[in-house]
């Protein structure tokens, strides 16, 4: 048979995978990529949305009584917010190298199914210092989960594919907004219970994080190479896939030299200042909630007025999603228009009269950073390759979400309600700062793409050997998303 007739030998196919000479087609290929959508794809999105509810129950719980059960005054309940960071903070530093040296699949599914056990424990605290206590290791158990989602993405998606399935899971933000809303309301109109609602709450969350988890550990594979799911020929085309772009899948090794290379990364220290920035409109989200009930409303009609926020950071969202799918090499412009949205609520919050239907649109849109959270996570799993340096690049990003998680809520305090404009003058310097970073980075991308678009013209090629675990500096023909 002549190779034109060989569809293992088609135009599209790719070069083999390691030793392995069976070629795969455009059809096999895009089958797998179907097949990851259907498994990958819900597993992530369903841990990341018990994620964010387990963050918005704290905003829920806080018009349903929480406040008062425990006493909180003054920037106590700010507290109670930054000090879930504060947990988160302190395991970033291990969960670098542990991510990196242990199966990433099993060790994350052991943490979700620990943060579910410590989130029913909330329910248990009867002072401010225990519920603060909890609050941290809540934080410490979930620190794993956002920068090891953005590694999992790469090693199943190519680039282009990043920001549709970044943008999935991160809608979750605004389902579990939502319908979290929804739940407490449920639970806050039961006249049958035994506890407080807002207790009843964690509880809930806490027992389905769990069950989650369970599902998480058993079903999701180490890599495109061992899915349960693909047979033997749709294992190699998936592992084809990502090697047309040069990346090495996960690996269980700790280089040095990458950890040296990603401290004199300027994209190390971007993805870091990116995580501070983007947490500007966390505390929007957490107040709320208060300033909605402050305007007057009972906590039921609280609860339903919030509900449209989830649908409003959903669109938000998506609007980010498609506006990277048409311009795939503008992904930085796409940021800078959805910073927009935000910078609006905000300015709504501060100048308009306290009152009425525009402090609660000005809260929803404030309180969009997801949109921002989905593209800038996109833009480091698409820049930046090398095991080790992903992990450190990743985790880097979520050191400064927590340190804006902790720093930005200071400014949040009951002394300034039911406004508190010092908080929302803060989230508008923040956004105007995140707007000159994504130039500086948009300019920095494109510059080393013009260097690397010249070795190419003067016919340097760089050598690359399938599944090997490069950096983004050592192959020169990787060019940078911009």
């Amino acid at each position: 048979m002549g190779e034109a007739s060989n569809p293992a030998l088609s135009a599209d196919s790719t070069e083999p995978v390691g030793s392995c000479e069976l070629y795969s087609d455009a059809a096999t290929k895009k089958r797998v990529l179907r097949k990851i959508d259907l498994v990958i794809l819900p597993l992530l999105c369903f841990v990341f949305f018990f994620q964010y509810l387990d963050k918005q129950s704290l905003a829920f719980a806080a018009v349903e009584g929480l406040e008062t059960d425990l006493h909180l005054v003054g920037t106590e309940y700010s507290w109670t917010s930054a000090m879930f960071y504060v947990g988160q903070l302190v395991s970033e530093f291990p969960f670098i190298y542990l991510m990196s040296r242990l199966r990433l699949s099993k060790f994350v599914g052991v943490t979700i199914v620990i943060w579910g056990g410590i989130c029913m424990c909330l329910a248990a605290p009867k002072t401010y210092g225990q519920f603060l206590a909890v609050r941290f290791l809540l934080g410490v158990s979930e620190g794993a989960v956002s920068p090891a989602f953005i590694t999992i993405t790469s090693i199943w998606y190519k680039k282009s594919e990043h920001p549709l399935r970044i943008g999935c899971w991160i809608t979750c933000n605004g389902l579990a907004s939502l319908l979290g809303s929804l739940l407490m309301y449920g639970i806050g109109q039961s006249h049958s219970l035994t506890m407080a609602p807002w207790r009843v709450m964690f509880i809930i969350c806490g027992a389905m994080t769990s069950f989650i988890g369970l599902v998480f550990f058993f079903a999701m594979p180490d890599n495109p190479e061992t899915a349960w799911f693909l047979t033997p020929e749709e294992r190699i085309a998936a592992a084809q896939r990502l090697a047309e772009e040069h990346d090495g899948g996960d690996k269980t090794n700790f280089s040095l030299e990458q950890l040296k290379e990603s401290l004199g990364d300027f994209n190390s220290y971007a993805a870091f200042l990116f995580g501070i920035l983007v947490t500007a409109p966390a505390p929007v989200l957490t107040f709320a909630t208060l300033m909605i009930e402050r305007l007057g409303y009972s906590s039921a009609q609280t609860l339903i007025y919030n509900c449209p926020s989830g649908a409003v950071q959903i669109v938000a969202i998506w609007a980010g999603v498609l506006g990277c799918r048409f311009f795939p090499q503008r992904r930085c412009l796409v940021v800078i228009g959805l910073i927009l949205i935000p910078i609006v609520g905000c300015i709504l919050l501060v100048a308009l009269p306290f009152h009425g239907w525009g402090i609660i649109v000005g809260a929803w849109l404030g309180g969009t950073g997801s949109s921002i959270f989905t593209i800038t996570m996109s833009l480091n799993a698409s820049n930046v390759k090398g095991n080790t340096k992903k992990s450190i690049v990743n985790t880097l990003y979520f050191i400064g979400y927590c340190t804006g998680g902790i720093a930005f809520p200071q400014l949040w305090s009951s002394k300034d309600a039911p406004r508190y404009t010092n908080g929302l003058i803060c989230s508008l310097v923040a956004w105007g700062l995140f707007i000159v970073l994504m130039l500086t980075y948009w300019s920095i991308a494109s510059m080393r793409n013009k260097e690397r678009t010249r070795l190419a013209v003067e016919g340097y090629v760089s050598p690359y050997e399938a599944g090997a675990d490069v950096t983004d500096f050592n192959d020169k023909s990787f060019m940078y998303t911009t």
